[in-house]
This record gives C-alpha cells, structure tokens and sequence, in this order.
C-alpha cells in the first residue's frame, strides 16, 4: 500500500509543487517510486489550473529539478485520500484544521519545516512578491525538508 503524502500551500505555484518535485526526485533516486503517492495544492482557489510560477520553474531547473504540476485546491476528499498532509506555513495549516474541523476529520497534519535539520523558524517563506533570492532560499529549505522527510517516512514504513 502507497504512503500518500500532500503538500500544501497558499496558491500552488511556488512552494508546494516545488516540494512535491523535490520530494519526488528523492523517492525515484532512492528507488522508492512505489511506495508513494506524492501531490500537491493550494488552500486558494487563486490558481487553478495554472502552471507553477515561473520564477519557481526556472529556479529548479537551474538546482536540476523539474516541476510539473497544475495548480489545484485543496478539497475535504484531499484530507482523507491522504496519509500526510505537509504544510508550508502556519496561515495554510489554520485553513487546513479548518476544513478538518467542518466534519470532524483530524488529517495526519504536519509543518513541512518540522523536518528541516537547519530551521530556524516554523514557515517556509513566500517567494512570490520577493526577488530570485527567495526563490533559491525557498529551494533549499524544501531540498533539506523534503530529504529528511523521505528518511523519516522509510524508517517510519520500514522500507
């Protein structure tokens, strides 16, 4: 059976389908492609269908990573079809409880900087009205998070 595991933030076009990639190119470097189902969304409805902001495309295709992904809202289905949800910051992990709470359904609901060994704070910033450097500086919080997330979850599954 497949760990399922969601990424989440505002819009879905910076962070959570660059954590969604990034998690990704972990799991298939580790031979691991079918252990997981690996997503992403936004808690807006501001972008759906959209591509990832291209700020966010071009900085991963320079760290050697690719996004694809559309932009899509988080739905109640989300909360139960997946294992873990992983939220960018503290504002998307209010509106997730949100929805959690309109039924009573409590999701395995997590920071994704909960798993960065170099956190300094709970968020992972929002790039989008900032410059390129945030853009890199988002790219290496997800690269750090998102790798010992992979671990945390082998160990977890014993895979």
């Amino acid at each position: 059976m497949k760990t399922k595991v969601l990424f989440v933030c505002l819009g879905n076009i910076c962070r959570s389908p660059l954590a969604e990639a990034l998690f990704s190119k972990h799991v298939l470097d580790l031979g691991l492609v079918n252990e997981f189902q690996i997503d992403s969304c936004g808690t807006s409805n501001y972008h759906i269908g959209d591509y990832p902001d291209t700020r966010s495309y071009q900085n991963a295709l320079v760290n050697g990573v690719r996004i694809e992904h559309r932009g899509r809202q988080l739905t109640y289905d989300d909360l139960i079809e997946y294992d873990y949800l992983l939220a960018m910051d503290r504002s998307n992990l209010a509106d997730i409880q949100k929805l959690t709470k309109q039924d009573g359904k409590e999701g395995q609901l997590l920071m994704m900087r909960e798993f960065d060994p170099g956190a300094n704070q709970i968020d992972v910033p929002d790039p989008y009205y900032g410059g390129d450097n945030g853009f890199q500086e988002v790219f290496e919080i997800l690269e750090r998070s998102t790798s010992e997330l992979v671990l945390h979850l082998q160990k977890r599954r014993r895979i």
